[in-house]
């Protein structure tokens, strides 16, 4: 298995270490390159664990020769990432472990350490494997981008309460909301007086006018969100937003996923994690290809999205078409 390591690896190794990263504690486990696990170890989820963790590893893989290493760490980018950060400061070979396939039977049983050693056989045994996003600027737009999924799907059910509301109001509250934009309905509920009416009539202006200003906030919230997200585009990437049908928001998405330069060998490795390349699905006689429908979706939503919008309005791709 060396060889073939060694050729799939950005450098040589003599050893990967597997790390399962949790809340209060990661616990690592060392393996040679044909699999071999040598030694394990439970630390805090601290600055000072990882550096207890990574003495550790450097006296672990000194004994197989030239003592390098490389990590594979299980979430890497949420329960793992202080240990990231702490091993990319080191110089550290750091990788993401793949994760196992779905609905994988755990016969040998489960624990800390044995979901250590399957990270590191994930990354020996892994066609192509992968190294963990970057923080910075691209950590700023997932930032942004998730924010602003947030106020979007906030506002979308705060608009669908203020409307179920309207709907079953008095006669007089209807006709004045009758025939308006959500726009104009919601600005007019900011300016519903409650001094007068039955207790409900009061009640329903009330909770009409707070449901108003909740939306209007939102919407405050979702433009100085996209003029930050335009900000960071331009900033990391200025030629992308001058590509037909990629917005802001596309363009982001794209950017977190892509990451850093050399995060990906090809352009069709970046197509698999979109989920936009076939999939092949042939047997015997037949012949055929079926759509990916794994990677990241949301990636794959933006692409999408991409694609509609140069549909409508790009002259060739709608000759392509």
């Amino acid at each position: 298995m060396f060889p073939i390591l060694a050729e799939r690896l950005a450098e040589r190794v003599d050893a990967v270490v597997g790390v399962d990263t949790h809340t209060d504690t990661h616990t690592a486990a060392v393996l040679t390159a044909v699999g071999t696990v040598l030694a394990e170890i439970t630390v805090p989820a601290t600055d000072d664990g990882a550096a207890v963790l990574l003495a550790w590893a450097g006296r672990q893989t000194a004994v197989l020769g030239t003592g390098r290493r490389a990590w594979a760490l299980d979430g890497a980018r949420c329960h793992g990432v202080g240990l990231l950060r702490v091993l990319r400061a080191a110089g550290e070979y750091v990788l993401e472990a793949p994760k196992p396939a779905a609905g994988r039977c755990r016969r040998g049983g489960k624990s800390d350490a044995l979901d250590a050693a399957h990270a590191a056989r994930g990354v020996l045994a892994a066609d192509h494997v992968a190294s963990p996003r970057t923080d910075g600027d691209r950590e700023a737009l997932r930032l942004l981008h998730v924010c602003r999924r947030h106020y979007s799907d906030t506002r979308t059910a705060t608009i669908n309460l203020f409307k179920s509301v309207i709907l079953t109001a008095d006669d007089d509250l209807r006709t004045q909301m009758r025939g308006l934009s959500t726009l104009r309905q919601v600005q007019h509920a900011t300016t519903l007086t409650t001094t007068s009416g039955s207790g409900l009539d009061r009640l329903r202006r009330t909770h009409l006018a707070t449901l108003a200003e909740q939306i209007q906030t939102l919407d405050r919230l979702l433009k100085a969100n996209l003029t930050e997200i335009r900000t960071l585009v331009d900033k990391l990437c200025p030629t992308l937003l001058d590509q037909p049908g990629i917005g802001p928001v596309t363009a982001a998405i794209a950017l977190t996923a892509w990451s850093h330069p050399g995060r990906f060998r090809n352009e069709a490795a970046f197509a698999s994690l979109a989920g936009v390349s076939p999939v092949p699905a042939s047997s015997g006689r037949i012949t055929r290809h079926r759509l990916n429908r794994g990677g990241d979706r949301t990636l794959n939503a933006a692409l999408h999205t991409i694609a509609k919008t140069r549909q409508r309005c790009h002259q060739p791709t709608k000759d392509y078409i």
